[in-house]
């Protein structure tokens, strides 16, 4: 099939470039004329695993294109994809000016019957919307679907090529035909496609990731908890996570969630919810217990040096907000980052894809090492923010006799308690007793 991807954020470069592994004629559409020339040069704008070997096979079969031009984009595709940005507005909602104003563009140009699917992640009412602004351009027959995506970065390769489910919402038989045979050989093995209205689609990904959100959040105030009570989260989790009804993923406590999805997909669902006169109470609780979550190692790494973190030199490791991705939008490293500057003290990350996005960020009001044991020489303490595993096993006398001190702050409970007592550390984790 001939397919257009308006778009080549991280969704849209996943997207077009998984359906060309698959045999479609892929042509993606970007303004950023800069950027269009480099994906045209085989340059991969960010770092996602296997996604560059994909990427260079489809562009060296012809079946993977770009362009800046939007008429050129809807000349080709029987399916017209879009994947674009939907930041967080002030409000906590999900700006939309993107697509619908890609959406009014389209209905200028629109010559022939196309398929216009919302990709991006999109609040209930988003396919009406669109299906208006193309209205008012023209009479020329479309349709409109919701095809939300639910790809984790890191993995999101992966998940597009072997997804779970694919969700659909269409009220065209026509339109629905032709999406169930466009994804029909990414669910060989039996996975669903499920065919629902457009607003239950739109709703259906805001609610998978608020609920993940929370269960995240959950179990961060339980750990939180068992450090009043002198419980171990790691055993609590376990007698959780056996248990068939809860599961054992998304269990893991830490210095809360971060990344492009979950925190503006909260806050646009809460958002929503007020909009239409429903208050989500429980979407408020997530949102402020997350936000405190973040910076909850700041108060015991100012105990440990007893208020005087000035020319403190702090070691971080992690800055992504996640492994497997140099994405740091909503990273807790970054607001750990900021808090330590404003105290006096120095730091020095290392992160294995995403030291250049923070480098943007910050500039020099930090230093970046070229690996993890250069980050930690002559540093007063080491803070771990993101679960990379190379950080897991690390050689500990290395560690003690490069730092000044052998002090970690762990945000992601990567080590063994008794392990690290014995190894002769100062360690603080999240939900379990403090080590020295």
């Amino acid at each position: 099939m001939n397919i257009s991807v308006i778009g080549t954020g991280y969704v849209g470069l996943v997207t077009g470039t998984c359906l060309a592994e698959t045999g479609n004629d892929v042509l993606c559409i970007d303004i950023d004329e800069s950027k269009v020339k480099k994906l045209q040069d085989g340059v991969v704008p960010i770092y996602e695993p296997q996604l560059d070997v994909l990427f260079e096979r489809n562009i060296t079969a012809g079946r993977l294109k770009f362009s800046t031009s939007l008429e050129e984009g809807l000349k080709h595709g029987d399916i017209i994809f879009l994947a674009l940005p939907t930041p967080e507005d002030e409000d906590g909602s999900a700006d939309l000016s993107y697509v619908l104003g890609a959406a009014t563009d389209i209905g200028k140009l629109l010559t022939e019957y196309k398929v216009i699917v919302d990709k991006s992640t999109v609040p209930v009412g988003t396919a009406d919307r669109v299906t208006q602004a193309i209205s008012k351009e023209t009479t020329v027959e479309f349709d409109v679907v919701s095809n939300p995506e639910f790809l984790r970065e890191g993995f999101a390769v992966e998940d597009f090529l072997k997804p779970e489910r694919i969700v659909i919402g269409s009220s065209s038989d026509k339109a629905t035909e032709l999406m169930e045979r466009l994804y029909r050989p990414f669910v060989r093995s039996g996975n669903p496609i499920i065919i629902m209205d457009e607003k239950s689609a739109e709703l259906t990904k805001y609610a998978a990731n608020s609920f993940l959100a929370t269960k995240i959040t959950f179990m961060n105030e339980i750990a939180n908890f068992c450090e009043k009570v002198g419980a171990d989260v790691d055993k609590v989790r376990i007698g959780m996570g056996t248990d068939s009804r809860i599961g054992k993923r998304f269990l893991f406590p830490g210095i809360g969630y971060g990344g492009s999805c979950f925190p503006k997909d909260v806050k646009a669902l809460h958002k929503s919810g007020k909009d239409n006169n429903y208050d989500f109470d429980i979407l408020n609780a997530v949102i402020t217990v997350n936000d405190r979550q973040k910076r909850i190692l700041l108060p015991r790494i100012d105990a440990f040096f007893k208020g005087e973190l000035k020319d403190k030199k702090i070691a971080i490791w992690g800055l992504a907000f996640k492994p497997e991705t140099d994405d740091i939008r909503e990273a807790p490293a970054l607001y750990i980052i900021e808090d330590l500057l404003k105290s006096g003290a120095s730091v020095t990350a290392f992160d294995p894809e995403a030291m250049e996005n923070v480098e943007r960020k910050f500039g020099d009001q930090i230093s970046f090492a070229t690996d993890m044991y250069s980050a930690i020489e002559n540093a007063d303490a080491l803070i771990i923010c993101t679960e990379w595993s190379i950080f897991r096993t690390p050689d500990f006398n290395k560690l003690k006799s490069l730092m000044n001190a052998p002090v970690i702050f762990d945000g992601r409970n990567l080590y063994d308690v008794e392990d690290i007592k014995n190894e002769g550390f100062y360690y603080s984790s999240i939900g379990r007793k403090t080590i020295g």
